[in-house]
């Protein structure tokens, strides 16, 4: 993952794609900081699957960003925070759809026998070690209370 980041930002460079140059930075930097985190735990590095979290959490940022910068009235800020969300989202998997996040939902709360809301926890952890990066955690929380109910 992080070859492909950085295979990115050499052809961002040549490209002088400012946009996608800065986004791609940020990350390198985001994923450099969860490293640098991590040494104090005794990983030296961090895994793909904690790259997909940092990216999914960089795009989450910059949504919320993006409605903010948008309700107070500075449209170029919000469309720079969704033209990075774009860069971002080329290195995420493809977000399952509503349909595919129930699913999910329903194969996991079977796999753990997960039979009330007081299994939230473990059944959230579960979707979030075999689905990182894939689907929005917001939408699969709601349908998970609805199961678990």
């Amino acid at each position: 993952m992080r070859d492909k980041i950085n295979e990115a930002l050499k052809d961002a460079v040549k490209a002088k794609d400012k946009v996608r140059v800065g986004t791609l930075r940020l990350i390198n930097a985001a994923i450099k900081d969860r490293d640098i985190a991590g040494r104090t735990k005794g990983t030296d590095t961090v895994s793909d699957t904690e790259i997909l979290e940092i990216l999914a959490k960089m795009v989450k940022q910059r949504q919320e960003s993006a409605v903010t910068y948008k309700d107070a009235g500075r449209a170029e800020l919000a469309e720079q925070e969704l033209k990075e969300i774009e860069v971002i989202k080329d290195f995420l998997p493809q977000q399952m759809d509503e349909e595919a996040v129930a699913e999910a939902v329903k194969e996991v709360v079977a796999e753990i026998d997960a039979t009330s809301l007081k299994d939230m926890g473990r059944t959230m952890a579960a979707l979030k070690a075999k689905y990182a990066g894939q689907m929005d955690f917001g939408a699969a929380n709601k349908v998970v209370k609805e199961l678990l109910q």
